[in-house]
């Protein structure tokens, strides 16, 4: 069976998204590029947001929203053209990378805008593909039949997934990428500097996400672990129960309990954490 991912909080380098359950959109955080600015938006079904990876010490980033008419609003900074998805259409999936976007259609090909000097646009070609993922230089398909494709920056081998399989979802971050295997297990490539790709112990993992430097796994029981650079608290959540969603940023995480409320913990410098006062998001899968 195909599936759409419909992710419902997203987390950039310097901002954090969060889609209410009734399709408008909240924001907290930098807003220098207007990434914020999303207070019109409506009928929305899933947020993005673009990351920027800490060595940058930048804030641009663009914000991005699947309508459910399958067609997409974007944004912020948009230099190399990654908002430039007004003419979109059929899109059930977005993915936000480091000044690029990716968009899913109904029919399992990938469309794209922005940035592709490391190759990671270069998924014209792609078929069968039932979610994306976007890091900082390099994107990730996850196809039909389990497997995984990737494009891009492979400078540390992080798109070496061809013999991953039993794959349900992938997760991509400055320079690793994460798979969800159906039995709960967690596979991990490229760069493992700080112990980002350290999963193979994990069990019973439920969903995944991937910071620029830090790997948050959801566990079927709403607990949360975290593997990583861990400067700014971004891997403390050890404490986090009742979770059903967890997204990660370059340097602060959040997770979605099953109330509609949100947790955050890590960097916290431009208010990207200040979430104790949202309610409303709208939870996975509705």
């Amino acid at each position: 069976m195909k599936r759409w991912p419909k992710d419902t909080i997203a987390a950039g380098r310097r901002h954090t998204v969060g889609l209410k359950s009734d399709g408008t959109v909240m924001t907290v955080g930098d807003n220098k590029y207007r990434q914020c600015d999303v207070s019109g938006w409506r009928d929305m079904i899933a947020v993005a947001a673009g990351n920027v990876h800490m060595a940058t010490n930048t804030g641009n980033a663009h914000t991005i929203g699947l309508k459910s008419d399958s067609t997409v609003a974007a944004t912020g900074w948009n230099q190399y053209g990654q908002c430039d998805v007004s003419d979109w259409r059929d899109i059930v999936a977005i993915a936000a990378g480091w000044r690029f976007t990716i968009g899913l259609k109904s029919d399992g090909t990938v469309v794209d805008v922005g940035r592709n000097n490391e190759g990671q646009c270069n998924v014209g070609d792609w078929r069968d593909i039932v979610a994306v993922a976007a890091g900082d230089w390099h994107t990730v398909g996850l196809k039909l039949d389990g497997t995984v494709t990737a494009v891009g920056n492979n400078r540390y081998r992080q798109c070496n997934v061809s013999g991953w399989c039993d794959m349900v979802a992938v997760a991509a971050g400055y320079l690793h990428t994460i798979g969800l295997k159906s039995d709960g297990t967690v596979a991990a490539v490229g760069l493992n500097k700080h112990g980002q790709c350290d999963v193979n112990g994990w069990q019973d993992i439920a969903a995944i996400a991937a910071g620029s430097n830090h790997t948050i796994g959801l566990r079927s029981d709403g607990t949360v672990a975290a593997v990583g650079w861990n400067k700014y608290g971004q891997c403390n959540v050890s404490d986090w129960r009742d979770i059903v969603a967890v997204a990660a940023g370059c340097a602060h995480t959040l997770g979605i309990k099953s109330d509609g409320t949100v947790v955050a913990v890590g960097d916290n410098e431009y208010g990207q954490c200040d979430v104790s006062g949202w309610r409303g998001i709208r939870l996975p899968g509705n």
